[in-house]
């Protein structure tokens, strides 16, 4: 395989479609070996074929369920040891369970383990060997549901913690040489929607973005060094507000005593 341009090796999550395998053809362009995690081997072999042909880049394979926990770990075991690990786009996710009262409970508890604690042990298990080496990068998928419950509170809170989390990693590892960046795609067209037993088509065209359109607005904003990319933001003054003025909310939430509203 060519080492020209070698940049290292990306570990990318739900890679056999959609999102993360745009990114895995992007990134193998750019120059990346690759690591491919999915659930589904046949889809990831077929990929990793096409990717090393296209590219003459290594490109590896684990096939693993990450709502299990032994997949998990035997994940985290493999990347973990890889000194050659400069990248990890965190993509895998569930959706789905719009109403609390009537979720499947088990279905639930998946979508947080994917969504929520394999994206941590993961981000955990390469974040001390880029930090000790001073480069890379870690790249979480989240959602613009995380700033609306109208969808679900299920789904919107694991995205509401991926862009908390990947917001505090990225002023913990300020000034490492290791870049942090969470991403927020809008309705984008991938078979996630079928999978979460939605539809796609409901929503007008007007809204929905092309995942190829979606991963190249984000390695745009990774190469500026975005801590937050919101691909179909126009005005990147609204975030700015945004994140402003919940710093401001946030400065008024301490007192030394109950606010006079509230005094028997």
């Amino acid at each position: 395989m060519s080492t020209k341009d070698n940049k290292g090796t990306a570990i990318i999550t739900g890679a056999s479609s959609g999102i993360g395998a745009v990114y895995a053809d992007r990134l193998a362009g750019q120059g990346y070996d690759l690591v491919l995690v999915a659930r589904r081997a046949d889809r990831l072999q077929e990929l990793a074929e096409k990717l090393r042909h296209a590219y003459s880049r290594n490109v590896s394979m684990i096939a693993a369920d990450l709502s299990d926990d032994d997949d998990v770990r035997r994940v985290e075991q493999a990347i973990s040891a890889d000194e050659s690990v400069t990248l990890l786009v965190n993509n895998a996710g569930l959706g789905g369970q719009a109403v609390v009262a009537t979720a499947d409970a088990d279905a639930a508890e998946r979508m947080i383990k994917v969504n929520v604690v394999a994206l941590t042990r993961l981000t955990r298990a390469v974040l001390p060997g880029l930090l000790a080496r001073k480069r890379g990068g870690i790249v979480n998928i989240a959602s613009v549901l995380a700033f609306d419950t109208s969808f679900g509170g299920i789904y919107s809170g694991t995205k509401a913690y991926v862009v908390n989390f990947t917001e505090a990693l990225h002023r913990e590892v300020a000034g490492t040489g290791v870049t942090v960046q969470v991403v927020l795609p809008g309705a984008t067209r991938t078979d996630f929607w079928e999978l979460s037993g939605g539809d796609i088509d409901t929503l007008p065209k007007e809204i929905i973005m092309t995942a190829d359109d979606m991963v190249d607005a984000a390695l745009v904003g990774l190469a500026r060094g975005e801590a937050v990319t919101v691909p179909a933001l126009a005005d990147t003054g609204k975030l700015d507000t945004f994140l402003g003025a919940r710093q401001a909310f946030y400065g008024s939430l301490h007192a030394d005593k109950p606010a006079a509203r509230y005094a028997a």
